[in-house]
C-alpha cells in the first residue's frame, strides 16, 4: 500500500484530535473474535491490548517458548498453500520460490532464545538487565512478501512479550487474513491468550492513521516502501522502519566468475526479484565483463539486445518529467512474460532477464522489482564503488561483491554501508536464506535495528539488588 507522508501526518492529526490528552474512552464493549480478524480497527486494538496483559502476566517464558514451536509446526504445515494462496492473489513472483520464503522465515526466525540476560555483581549489589515487552505493536506489511512478514512478525513480536495489530497490504489481505487466522488458532488450540495478533478485515489509510494515534500503540513497525516509513516516523510514535533498497553487486578482475554468475543467477531470479534485498544492478570490471556476462547466459539467463531492452523500457518503465517510476502491472512478473510483450515467444523457462546499460540506466537507478539485471561495465574497481553508491541511493539496504581481493571487499563494505553486505554469494545468503544467521522480513535499515528478531521489539529495564545483596564471595 503506498501511503504518501502527507496523507499519514493528516490522519493522523485528525485522530487525535478526537482523542483526549488521558487516553481514549471506551464507549462500546469490544467484540471478541474467534480469528483474530475484527470488522474495526479500534476492536482490534482493544482486544489486542487486553490479550498482551494476560500474555504478560499469566505466561512464562517457556510458555512463549512452547506456543512459538506449535505455530512453527502449524506453520509449516500450510506453507504450500500459504505461497499459492500469496501468488495467486497478488499476480508476483514464483510459487516454488514463495514456498522457500516460508520455509525461511518459518525455520529461521529466532523465538525467546535471543532474550538474554546481563547481569553484573559487585560490592555494592547484583544488576541485571533484560528485554522487556512494549505492549501492542501495530505492525505494516507489504505485499512483496505477505504471509511471511506476518509469520515472521508474529514469532518475533509475541516471543517479545507483545501483542499484535497488523495492517497488511490490501493486495494481499485476503492471503494475510487467512495466514493469521491459522496462527491465531495455533495461539488458541496451544494454550495461549486469544487476540495476540488481530487485524482489520479490509486494510486502509485511515486504521494506519488510528494505530499511529493510539496510546495503547507502543510501538510502530513498517516493512515496505520508504514513502510508508517516513510518514510512521512523523507521527511522533516510536517507530521501527524497514525500508527500500536498490542492492547493487561489484564484480572485480579477481572474482570466481564461475561462481559469480551462478550465485547472481539464482539471487538475482529467485521470486521474480520482489525481495528488496535482491540483486538489483551489477558493475562489473571490464577485464571480466564479457566472462561474466557469457557465464550468465549459460546459467540460463536470456541477453537481451538495445532493441529489446529499449521496447521493454517502454512498458516496465513510466516516464514522469524526464525520471522514471515503475509500472507497478509488471512488478514481479515472470521473465518469459516480459518477452512476448516483445513478440518473443517460447520462452518460458527463462527466469532472468540481463542487460547492459551504462551505469545512469532507469533499470540501474530505480528499484524496479522486476527478474531484469543490468550489467554496466567500468574501467576500475573505484569507478564500480563511485557508481555502485549512486545507484544504492543511500537506502543502506543491502549490497554484495564478488572477489578475491580482502582490499577490495573491505573498501566497498566501508564505503556502502549497508545492512546486508554478501561477499562472494547471493544477497540471500545474507538474510540468512542459505547463509549462516537468523531470517527476517523486516530488515530495518533507516532505523538502525538491522535484521530484526524478537529482541529488536523489546525495550531494555534494568533491576538492581543493591547493598552488596545475594553477593558471596
Amino acid at each position: 500500500m503506498e501511503i504518501g507522508v502527507r496523507e499519514i501526518e493528516i490522519i493522523v492529526r485528525e485522530v487525535l484530535a478526537g482523542i483526549e490528552n488521558k487516553g481514549v474512552k471506551s464507549s462500546y464493549v469490544s467484540p471478541q473474535s474467534e480469528s483474530g480478524v475484527f470488522e474495526r480497527v479500534e476492536d482490534a486494538i482493544e482486544a489486542a491490548h487486553a490479550a498482551q496483559r494476560r500474555w504478560v502476566e499469566n505466561y512464562r517464558v517457556e510458555d512463549r517458548r512452547r506456543i512459538i514451536e506449535a505455530l512453527r509446526v502449524t506453520a509449516k504445515k500450510h506453507a504450500e498453500a500459504l505461497a499459492k494462496m500469496v501468488w495467486e492473489e497478488t499476480g508476483m513472483g514464483r510459487f516454488e520460490d514463495k514456498i522457500q520464503k516460508h520455509i525461511a522465515v518459518i525455520e529461521g526466525t529466532p523465538g525467546v532464545e535471543c532474550l538474554t540476560t546481563d547481569a553484573i555483581s559487585g560490592d555494592e549489589g547484583l544488576m541485571i538487565e533484560e528485554y522487556a515487552p512494549f505492549g501492542v505493536i501495530g505492525a505494516i506489511t507489504p505485499s512483496t512478501n505477505p504471509t511471511e512478514t506476518v509469520i515472521n512478525n508474529t514469532i518475533s513480536m509475541i516471543a517479545g512479550g507483545n501483542s499484535v495489530v497488523f495492517n497488511v497490504h490490501p493486495g494481499a489481505k485476503r492471503s494475510c487474513a487467512h495466514c493469521l487466522k491459522i496462527l491465531h488458532q495455533a495461539i488458541v488450540e496451544n494454550g495461549g491468550p486469544a487476540n495476540l495478533i488481530t487485524m482489520q478485515r479490509e486494510p486502509d489509510m485511515e486504521a494506519v492513521g488510528k494505530l499511529t494515534a493510539d496510546p495503547r500503540i507502543r510501538l510502530m513497525v513498517g516493512t515496505g516502501g520508504m514513502p510508508m516509513v517516513n510518514a510512521l516516523l512523523r507521527s511522533g510514535k516510536k517507530t521501527i522502519g524497514a525500508g527500500a533498497g536498490n542492492p547493487p553487486v561489484i564484480v572485480d578482475d579477481t572474482a570466481d566468475i564461475d561462481l559469480a554468475a551462478r550465485e547472481l543467477y539464482r539471487g538475482a531470479s529467485f521470486d521474480n526479484n520482489i525481495l528488496c534485498l535482491a540483486e538489483k544492478e551489477v558493475f562489473v570490471m571490464e577485464r571480466v565483463a564479457d566472462e561474466l556476462v557469457d557465464k550468465l547466459v549459460r546459467e540460463g539467463a536470456y541477453l537481451l539486445n538495445t532493441v529489446e531492452l529499449s521496447e521493454i523500457l517502454k512498458f516496465a518503465m513510466v516516464e514522469k518529467s524526464g525520471s522514471y517510476d515503475v509500472n507497478k502491472k509488471w512488478v514481479g512478473k515472470d521473465a518469459s512474460l516480459f518477452l512476448e510483450a516483445i513478440g518473443i515467444t517460447g520462452r518460458k523457462d527463462v527466469r532472468l532477464l540481463i542487460c547492459e546499460t551504462d551505469k545512469n540506466h532507469p533499470f540501474v537507478m530505480v528499484e524496479q522489482l522486476m527478474p531484469i539485471l543490468p550489467i554496466v561495465r567500468l574501467r576500475s574497481f573505484e569507478e564500480c564503488v563511485e557508481a555502485a553508491v549512486a545507484a544504492e541511493s543511500g537506502n543502506r539496504h543491502t549490497s554484495s561483491v564478488f572477489s578475491r581481493n580482502v582490499e577490495n571487499m573491505t573498501k566497498f563494505g566501508k564505503i556502502i554501508e549497508t545492512t546486508i553486505f554478501t561477499k562472494n554469494g547471493s544477497t540471500l545468503k545474507g538474510a540468512g536464506i542459505g547463509g549462516e544467521g537468523h531470517t527476517t522480513m523486516t530488515i530495518a535499515g533507516p532505523t538502525g535495528e538491522g535484521l530484526t528478531c524478537a529482541r529488536s521489539f523489546t525495550r531494555r529495564r534494568r533491576c538492581m539488588l543493591a547493598e552488596g545483596g545475594l553477593r558471596i564471595i
